[in-house]
């Protein structure tokens, strides 16, 4: 089982963005979260963040035919962004979008996901967590 992890805008910054959003956490605590909750499980598990849209779409078009689910945040391109729902409807891998703060919670145009509408799950408002549930939705039973 392969797992890609792709994160969008601004995850890089996590820790020193609006900790009182996302917490102190950084990108890299973020990664070795998620290695180590995949090792004990015995899932590969790859890396990917961008600020930039065609990178990410890029991403998305390399894991198909290597990887078995796609977790992903796109950050702010999750409520802009038709290429990368396209991407992900493209390569027709199961695909998990999660967002660390509670985006219902939020300004009125983070309301909207384009992304969501290719995606098997939404996880939103769990933290760090919510890529470790993401993870565990993608394998279960696998």
């Amino acid at each position: 089982m392969k797992i890609s992890v792709i994160n969008g805008p601004n995850l890089n910054m996590l820790g020193i963005r609006e900790p009182g959003i996302y917490g102190n956490g950084t990108y890299e605590a973020l990664c070795s979260m998620i290695r180590e909750h995949c090792d004990k499980r015995g899932i590969e598990v790859s890396f990917f963040q961008s600020n930039h849209e065609g990178d990410l779409v890029d991403e998305i078009q390399r894991a198909y035919g290597v990887c078995d689910g796609i977790v992903i945040n796109p950050g702010a391109y999750t409520h802009t962004s038709v290429a990368l729902l396209d991407a992900v409807k493209a390569v027709g891998i199961p695909t998990v979008e999660v967002h660390i703060s509670d985006v219902s919670k939020r300004e009125d145009f983070r309301q909207v996901s384009y992304i969501r509408l290719a995606c098997v799950k939404t996880i939103a408002g769990q933290g760090f967590d919510g890529y470790l549930q993401a993870i565990d939705f993608l394998t279960e039973d696998k």
